[in-house]
C-alpha cells in the first residue's frame, strides 16, 4: 500500500492476535540470515545484550503497509496518526504474553531531521543521502525470542482481507525457525580495532574545521545560549558485501541491546545502538540517555582506569544530570504529574569496546497522551543535541555540513497494542549505493577539550569501522 493511501483512508482495521509458544534449538544469526533474504525484513537485536534491556529479539518481513514520509512533503503528523490507528485490536487478545512483547504492528525508524517538523528549526544542512525522514512498515506476523526464558513466540495478525488462515501464518513462521536450524553462518572474523587507518578514511569534517567549531561553540556557551551541544562527524567508506553480514559481525564483536537490521531495498540500516530512546509499557514511558564515554581497553590496568575516570569525572556527571533535567522538562507535557522519576541513577555499563555513563527516568503517560504527542514532546532525544534543545539544534544546523538522516534519531517498533520500544540511532550504519557511512559524536560543554573530543568520536567508530572492513570483500581501511 502506497504512503498516500494509508494517510488518505480515515478507516479501522479490527485485528486479531493468534500465538503459539514454542522451544527451539535455534542459531540467532542464522534466523537473522533467513529473514534477510525476504522482502523488507526488519529485526530488533538478535544478541545477547538484549537480556539485559528489554529481553526480547523481533524478526517480521513482508510487511502490509509500508508509510514513508520525505524531505518536502506536508505535516507527517496528519499522516502518522492514520497510520497508527488504521489498525485495531481488542485488549482480550492479548491475555497469556508477557508484558512488553512487541506482537505485530510497525517497525521502522524516525529521522533526527524530523525535528523540523516539530520545531521552527533552520534548513542548511545538505541531505546528501536523500532518504524517507520516516519509513514504518506494519508487519502482521513476527517471531520473538525471549532471551531470559530462552524460548520463541510465534506470532499473526488476522486481518478481514487475509487470503491465508492464522494457522497458515503461524506455519509459515514455524518453517523460518526450521529451515534456519539447517542453515550455517559462517563465523565472523575477529578485528584488531587499532589498526583502523583514519586518515585513508572520508569525513565532511576534517580536525582543523572541528576545533574551530568547538571553540565556536564554547563561546556560544559562555555567551550564555547554551549549557551543551552534541557535535558530530560522520565518516565515509566503499562498501561491497551483503548488508547482513555486517549485521552478524556487530552482534558478534559489538552486541548492543538496541540493535537493529532494516533492509529499506534502496538502502540498508545496521545499528550496534547502546540507547533507548523511549520504552512505553502499560501507560508507563520511560528513557535512558546516555552521557559519558570512556574507551575499553579489556582486561588491562587501562581499562580499570578508564572506568574509574569515568566514575568520579566531575564533568561527565555534570553533563548527564543537565540532560536528566532536560527529559524531565520534556516528560512534564505528557505525564502525570507528580509521577516523573529517575528510577536509575548514573550507572557505568559495560560494552565491548567503551564504558557509558547512563541514567532512567520515566512517568506515568496522561490517559490522552497518543505517540504523535510523545514524538512531538521528546523527540530528538536530548542526550543527543544538548541544552536548551531547540537552541542547540539550530547550532547543530549551523555547523555540522551534512544532514544527519538516521543518526541519533530512532529505530525500533510501535505495537498494535500501544506498547513502544525505540533506540536512540547511535553506533548506527548506512549502506547505500554501494558505501557506507557512519557517524559519531560527542557533548561539548564551557571546560571540553578540543583533542578529547576529536579522540572520543574516533574511539566510537572503531568497532563500527572495524566491522566494515572485516566483512568487505575488499579490505578497504588498512
Amino acid at each position: 500500500m502506497t504512503t498516500a493511501t494509508i494517510a488518505e483512508k480515515n478507516q479501522n482495521v479490527a485485528c486479531k492476535l493468534h500465538y503459539k509458544k514454542i522451544s527451539a534449538s535455534v542459531n540467532l544469526p542464522a534466523l537473522s540470515e533467513i529473514f534477510a533474504r525476504l522482502k523488507s525484513p526488519s529485526i530488533l537485536g538478535g544478541n545477547h545484550a538484549k537480556k539485559g534491556a528489554d529481553k526480547f529479539s523481533y524478526w517480521a518481513a513482508e510487511p502490509k503497509d509500508i508509510l514513508e514520509f520525505r524531505s518536502g512533503q506536508k505535516d507527517p503528523f496528519e499522516k502518522l496518526p492514520y497510520a497508527l490507528d488504521k489498525y485495531k485490536i481488542e485488549r482480550e487478545y492479548l491475555t497469556g504474553l508477557p508484558g512488553g512483547i512487541f506482537c505485530g504492528g510497525w517497525i521502522g525508524y524516525f529521522s533526527y531531521e524530523l525535528g523540523r517538523y516539530i520545531e521552527k528549526l533552520p534548513e542548511t544542512t545538505i541531505d546528501d543521502l536523500k532518504m524517507p525522514l520516516m519509513r514504518l512498515c506494519f508487519y502482521d506476523r513476527v517471531i520473538a525470542y525471549d532471551h531470559t526464558e530462552d524460548n520463541f513466540w510465534l506470532m499473526a495478525l488476522s486481518l478481514p482481507d487475509d487470503v491465508e488462515t492464522p494457522t497458515e501464518k503461524l506455519s509459515a513462521l514455524e518453517r523460518l525457525l526450521n529451515e534456519s536450524q539447517n542453515i550455517a553462518v559462517k563465523r565472523p572474523k575477529p578485528a584488531d580495532l587499532e589498526t583502523i587507518d583514519f586518515s585513508q578514511i572520508r569525513c565532511n569534517i576534517d580536525k582543523d574545521y572541528y576545533f574551530k567549531v568547538i571553540e565556536k561553540i564554547k563561546r556560544y556557551i559562555y555567551d550564555g545560549d547554551v549549557y551543551q551541544i552534541n557535535f558530530s562527524r560522520r565518516f565515509e567508506c566503499d562498501y561491497d558485501a551483503p548488508p547482513i553480514e555486517l549485521f552478524h559481525w556487530q552482534n558478534h564483536f559489538n552486541p548492543s541491546p538496541y540493535a537493529a537490521y532494516i533492509d529499506a531495498g534502496g538502502f540498508h540500516i545496521v545499528s550496534a545502538s547502546p540507547e533507548m530512546f523511549v520504552t512505553i509499557t502499560d501507560g508507563v514511558i520511560s528513557t535512558k540517555p546516555i552521557k559519558g564515554t570512556r574507551p575499553r581497553i579489556n582486561k588491562t590496568s587501562a581499562d580499570v582506569r578508564n572506568f574509574n575516570e569515568l566514575v568520579n569525572s566531575e564533568k561527565e556527571q555534570a553533563e548527564l544530570n543537565m540532560i536528566i533535567d532536560l527529559e524531565r522538562n520534556d516528560m512534564a507535557r505528557i505525564c502525570k504529574p507528580g509521577t516523573r522519576k529517575v528510577v536509575q541513577p548514573r550507572t557505568i555499563e559495560s560494552y565491548p569496546t567503551v564504558f557509558h555513563a547512563v541514567a532512567t527516568v520515566a512517568g506515568q503517560l496522561k490517559k490522552e497522551i497518543t505517540f504523535c504527542d510523545i514524538l512531538k514532546a521528546m523527540f530528538p532525544g536530548g542526550s543527543i543535541t544538548g541544552a536548551p534543545k531547540i537552541r542547540s539544534m539550530e547550532i547543530i544546523d549551523e555547523t555540522e555540513p551534512t544532514a544527519r538522516g538516521v543518526y541519533t534519531g530512532s529505530i525500533g517498533f510501535l505495537g498494535i497494542d500501544g506498547s513502544a520500544c525505540l533506540n536512540i540511532a547511535i553506533r548506527t550504519i548506512i549502506i547505500k549505493d554501494s558505501k557506507a557511512f557512519a557517524q559519531t559524536g560527542g557533548g561539548i560543554v564551557a571546560d571540553s577539550d578540543p583533542q578529547a573530543e576529536w579522540a572520543e568520536t574516533i574511539t566510537k567508530a572503531r568497532a563500527l569501522l572495524a566491522g566494515i572492513n572485516c566483512v568487505n570483500r575488499k579490505a578497504q581501511l588498512v
